[in-house]
């Protein structure tokens, strides 16, 4: 738990790199605010808890990964996998303060003008996020996401 009640701004946020014990962090991250990108997108239902998703927990372990810290606790996290922004999180307390955008920059900076990803089509704080930073709808197509229907947006990075 954070000593300081107070919330952090980006700026007394450190990003590093990811290290195996930050797991049950980056979890517990990815599953405060999964529910709410699936909102507007897809069944509720389609939440999984990333710890029981193994086919996701797998494509996790395979990315790059960085995690936002307060203090000592992991409070939002980015994952790269070769030119693709594959995960980006953040803890719903800390939203809207900065640290997605510091996350989805350093991504950037790591990846180069090929980045790209995909976001939920009726995620829209992801997709703001992605457009102010110069990524654009490139494509939209129909998935599966636990089993539920959901249309997808692939956005890049604009020439």
């Amino acid at each position: 738990m954070l000593a300081n009640t107070t919330l952090p701004s980006a700026s007394q946020v450190t990003i590093r790199a990811y290290r195996p014990e930050d797991w049950r962090a980056v979890c517990a991250v990815h599953d405060r605010a999964r529910p709410l990108e699936l909102r507007n997108s897809c069944d509720p239902k389609a939440f999984v808890p990333l710890a029981n998703d193994h086919e996701e927990a797998d494509d996790f372990h395979r990315s790059q990964k960085f995690v936002a810290c307060f203090e000592d606790t992991v409070i939002g996290f980015v994952g790269i996998d070769q030119h693709c922004i594959s995960w980006l999180y953040v803890d719903p307390k800390y939203a809207r303060r900065g640290i997605g955008r510091r996350l989805l920059r350093s991504a950037i900076h790591r990846i180069g003008a090929q980045a790209w990803t995909i976001v939920l089509s009726g995620n829209t704080p992801a997709r703001c996020l992605y457009e102010s930073e110069g990524f654009q709808v490139v494509d939209a197509f129909e998935s599966m996401n636990a089993g539920y229907s959901c249309t997808c947006l692939e956005l890049a990075l604009k020439e």
